[in-house]
């Protein structure tokens, strides 16, 4: 059969302790034992199925790791406190001091000033690529080379990983294939197309309503127990372990992903397309003219469309601000980092998400200052929300600018 991620979801079900359609929440930091040798062989990953300690794992936490794998179509996965708390421990689990790194040179501010500046204290390099250049990729890799790392849908630019011919290049010279699929989740598989392990903030679509943190893990039983080990284990030793609750709130709210996701694409490809033909520079997948249109048609899973994420340019970063401070002023969103709320959220990444790329880098990656981006809402009316938001853009002159 066809992978479906929101099927696998649907397919689990968790039963509270008294028959709850809700599984109960564990609120406990540490667990008991009957026998001290069960303590001891739990210590030493010999037993399965007892819990030892929350920064460990938890009831909790476990619930949510399985529904996550279950969408992924991985063998387990291990939540953490947040997104940079998932990629740093892979990214640390996986190299050694004198490893390099094979990075996509659009990724996630944080991100990138982990591989920048952080990594490179342990001896561990990373060269930024033009990911979509698989030449550029390959004549990046060298004999100390471990880990091949992108976002499915880059952040900001919107940049499409042809994830599968990522894996054939990582495949060929035994390299980890590390994808985060924050911005497509259900719409991207990434391990269904050849990806090792895949990353998600869970901060922003799959928990939905901005009042949670959180990251995942998604890859192999192997790699997962090799997180959680208690003498060498990146996830137990950095200790970015999720909150019971917040793990029960955020599996609560991924039942509903995927009629969220299929709403925020299509408000997203009605507003890209009206202001594509008002003469507006937008960079949305679902364009014909995005230059990766027909690569991403190749690699999602069409019934949950292109996403929620465009990008529009301004012309400067001055109407950018004036931009957005006039539709936060209408309420037609917020001028908010972050992305998937229920409500519109727009930024100039520039200066905000992306603000730790050199200026001079984000320049060469054709980063400008009039940027923003918007993560669009789930707007019930979103024609009244287009015509409002271009009377914001007339007003500014913003229209006349996109047309000369």
């Amino acid at each position: 059969m066809e992978f479906n991620p929101a099927d696998n979801i649907q397919d689990l079900q968790y039963f509270g302790e008294f028959g709850g359609v809700n599984p109960s929440i564990s609120d406990s930091s540490t667990y008991t034992f009957l026998a001290a040798k069960s303590m001891m062989d739990t210590f030493e990953g010999n037993l399965e199925g007892c819990y030892l300690y929350s920064r460990h794992s938890s009831p909790s936490n476990l619930y949510l790791g399985q529904a996550l794998a279950a969408m992924e179509g991985t063998e387990a996965a291990n939540v953490s406190a947040s997104g940079m708390g998932a990629i740093s421990s892979v990214l640390l689990q996986l190299c050694s001091q004198g490893d390099h790194i094979v990075s996509s040179r659009t990724i996630y501010g944080g991100t990138y000033a982990f591989l920048k500046n952080f990594t490179p204290k342990f001896g561990i390099e990373t060269s930024f690529v033009d990911i979509t250049d698989l030449e550029k990729v390959k004549a990046s890799i060298t004999k100390r080379t471990k880990i091949l790392y992108c976002e499915s849908v880059s952040n900001p630019l919107l940049e499409i990983a042809d994830i599968k011919a990522l894996s054939k290049i990582a495949k060929a010279h035994k390299l980890t294939l590390v994808v985060d699929n924050t911005f497509s989740p259900l719409q991207i598989s990434p391990a269904v197309l050849g990806a090792d392990i895949v990353i998600h903030s869970l901060t922003k679509f799959i928990n939905g309503t901005s009042d949670t943190v959180g990251g995942v893990i998604c890859a192999s039983n192997d790699f997962i127990d090799s997180l959680r080990n208690v003498n060498d284990g990146a996830s137990m030793l950095l200790g970015p372990v999720m909150d019971s609750l917040r793990s029960a709130s955020v599996l609560k709210n991924l039942r509903t992903l995927h009629i969220r996701m299929k709403k925020h694409s299509e408000n997203a490809l009605y507003l890209a397309q009206r202001f594509e033909q008002d003469g507006y520079k937008v960079m949305y997948p679902g364009l014909k003219s995005h230059p990766q249109h027909e690569l991403y048609k190749s690699l999602y899973n069409h019934e949950y469309g292109f996403g929620g994420l465009l990008t529009l340019d301004a012309g400067s970063l001055e109407k950018a601000d004036d931009l957005m401070e006039l539709m936060q002023e209408r309420n037609l969103g917020y001028l908010a980092v972050s992305l998937g709320f229920y409500k519109t959220l727009f930024n100039a990444p520039g200066t905000a998400t992306s603000s730790e790329i050199p200026v001079e880098e984000q320049k060469e990656m054709g980063l400008t200052d009039g940027l923003i981006r918007f993560s669009i809402g789930l707007d019930n009316h979103i024609e009244r929300t287009y015509k409002e938001m271009r009377n914001c853009m007339e007003s500014l002159g913003i229209i006349t600018l996109a047309k000369t």
